[in-house]
């Protein structure tokens, strides 16, 4: 039987994919001791056991959850929920009510919502390198938008320089005629683990408001902010958000919009609830209607998301606690990479992740022929000893050899695959 060709082409990358296979495979030292250990999917599972408790204690379903309920794009508690717990935690300058909120069922539906609703086919959204890997078929696949990677060269791709280099392929596609419709960001940076100053988010949004482009960010890593016990330099900068900053005066708020969602500060990857917030553009939320279906969240997800924001005081223990985790886990992590020698994204203060180049120990020790790919070939010898990493080559590193650590995991499964990842580089 055929299939169209864009099902054909998305067949064919899919099996270029190493993470699908991975996922399918999964090591667990007592059901699957034979299985690939994954520090490369964005997972947080240091509080499952604190969270399954919460739900299965919170669990009682009305019936109206075995009906469509409000629609398609989240019952009025959710929205009013999120609105709630997000205008408390993110700092807002205006209070987000339920009508400045869509629900979707994770985030890259969202984003994918956002590149078709404010892109027409064949226009561009700018993202900077490195990026998270799947925000390109989440923009493009099936949307049609296109993707304009921004390389910083020796810019901080989150400082003060990195607003020229946008301005830069924003006046490289007016030139070839190709329309930037928006600029995203990841914020706190996926795979950096590091937050955007609130200087360099204010000097986005007045390049985005000069070239009439929507300004996305992407917070879904928002309250996964921890210590850093190990870097003093650069000195880590605190989250703040995008929609703390009052638009005034600055950029068209209708051209804002925040992501976040329950996968990763709640460590819940499975429920797929992801939120949109646009606090000025009603057109969107409406327009959104129109394929929400696609994207509803399921009602039994909605009301464990609303139990747990509506929960103040179990939210205010959950966060401290993941927080404390997640800067021993750094730590942890950091230190193994300096007692090998490997040099890190230092500055993190944010998400799961180090950045790590081990693209330079492994040349130290391995002989790479010229015309080889030294991240293939680092990613062909971690597959070796069944341990996997996002290869920063999915992730359009400017440079070859870097590659994504998720800490966010606990220590007999973390020193696993430490021990693992020394393996496939000696």
């Amino acid at each position: 039987m055929t299939i169209s060709q864009r099902a054909q082409f998305v067949e064919s990358a899919i099996k270029g994919l190493l993470m699908w296979e991975v996922i399918n495979n999964i090591w667990d030292p007592e059901t699957n001791p034979d299985g690939i250990l994954s520090l490369g999917v964005a997972e947080n599972t240091l509080m499952h056991d604190t969270l399954s408790k919460h739900i299965h204690q919170n669990m009682a379903l009305s019936n109206v959850a075995f009906t469509y309920g409000d629609g398609v794009t989240g019952t009025k508690r959710l929205r009013a929920a999120v609105g709630r717990f997000l205008t408390k935690h993110l700092k807002t300058a205006n209070p987000i009510e339920a009508s400045h909120v869509t629900m979707t069922n994770g985030c890259s539906a969202a984003i994918e919502h956002m590149s078709w609703a404010l892109a027409n086919p064949g226009e561009a959204f700018l993202l900077g390198q490195p990026y998270y890997g799947t925000f390109p078929p989440d923009v493009c696949t099936r949307p049609g938008s296109q993707l304009l990677p921004v390389p910083f060269h020796d810019a901080d791709p989150l400082g003060e320089d990195a607003v020229e280099k946008y301005e830069k392929v924003i006046l490289e596609a007016q030139a070839k005629g190709t329309k930037v419709a928006g600029l995203i960001l990841c914020h706190p940076h996926n795979p950096l683990g590091r937050c955007y100053p609130r200087s360099v988010l204010i000097r986005l949004m007045e390049l985005c408001e000069k070239y009439k482009v929507h300004f996305i960010s992407d917070e879904i890593y928002a309250l996964s902010v921890f210590e850093n016990k190990v870097d003093t330099e650069p000195a880590p900068v605190p989250f703040e958000s995008v929609l703390s900053i009052d638009p005034k005066g600055i950029i068209d708020p209708s051209r804002v919009h925040v992501l976040w969602g329950m996968s990763k500060d709640f460590g819940a990857n499975g429920i797929r609830v992801g939120t949109i917030i646009s606090q000025a553009n009603p057109a969107l939320h409406t327009a959104i209607i129109g394929v929400g279906l696609y994207s509803s969240v399921s009602s039994i997800s909605d009301h464990v998301t609303a139990n747990i924001l509506e929960d103040d005081a179990w939210v205010e223990s959950y966060m401290a606690e993941n927080q404390k985790k997640l800067s021993q886990q750094h730590e942890k992590v950091a230190k193994w990479a300096k007692e090998n020698k490997i040099t890190y994204q230092a500055g993190v203060n944010a998400t799961f992740f180090l950045w790590v180049d081990l693209g330079t120990v492994y040349k130290s020790r391995h002989t790479v022929g010229e015309d080889e790919d030294v991240s293939d070939a680092i990613t062909k010898a971690l597959m070796a000893n069944k341990v996997f990493l996002a290869s920063g080559k999915e992730f359009g590193s400017e440079k070859p050899g870097w590659f994504r650590i998720v800490f966010s995991h606990n220590n007999a499964f973390l020193d696993e695959g430490l021990k693992r990842i020394t393996a496939a580089l000696a």
